[in-house]
């Protein structure tokens, strides 16, 4: 009989920086970012607590690509994967070692929109979000009678609801859509 093991991490936090994405020299993709998660609780006086714990997370091929185009720096995600420790020699000659989370999965758990850009636009996976899209129409709504106004802003809350929730379905990223 042989024995059976288990190498599973799952976490939820949010990401200590933004996504490094690099290619190797054969060119496939590799992503690396923090991951912080938090514990509290209460101790017998009654005194709470707090740890955090920092994360190095690893993510290969196309969730690579995604982790770089979708995440930031402050988003709340879930990631699960497995444990890997990594040992090398440094150049001062020492000994270093790290432990990742090489990710198999990635999902997003926030609403949260990428930092603006000067333009005062919102890019977020190569797509203007709600509130540039409402901003363009409103400057251009300019000069428009009152009761034809009320029209074009229902109009746009109706299409910002249709494009936010665009948006929420392509953030999540599913098992099926990652090729291994």
């Amino acid at each position: 009989m042989s024995a059976r093991s288990l190498n599973k991490a799952q976490l939820i936090g949010n990401l200590t920086r933004d996504p490094e994405l690099r290619y190797t020299p054969q060119g496939t993709a590799v992503c690396t970012f923090g991951l912080a998660t938090n514990r509290t609780w209460v101790t017998e006086n009654s005194e709470k607590k707090e740890d955090t714990e920092f994360h190095r997370i690893v993510a290969w091929n196309k969730l690579a690509e995604l982790c770089s185009q979708l995440i930031f720096k402050g988003r709340k995600v879930f990631v699960e994967g497995r444990l890997q420790t990594r040992e090398w020699t440094g150049k001062d000659g020492g000994s270093r070692q790290v432990t990742e989370i090489v990710i198999s999965d990635m999902i997003i758990l926030d609403n949260k929109r990428a930092p603006e850009d000067g333009a005062g636009t919102t890019m977020q996976g190569g797509s203007f979000s709600p509130k540039a899209i409402s901003a363009e129409k409103t400057s251009s709504a300019s000069g428009i009678k009152a009761e034809d106004k009320t029209a074009a802003s229902k109009a746009e809350k109706a299409e910002d609801k249709t494009v936010k929730k665009e948006e929420k379905e392509s953030e999540e990223v599913k098992p099926e859509d990652i090729p291994f």
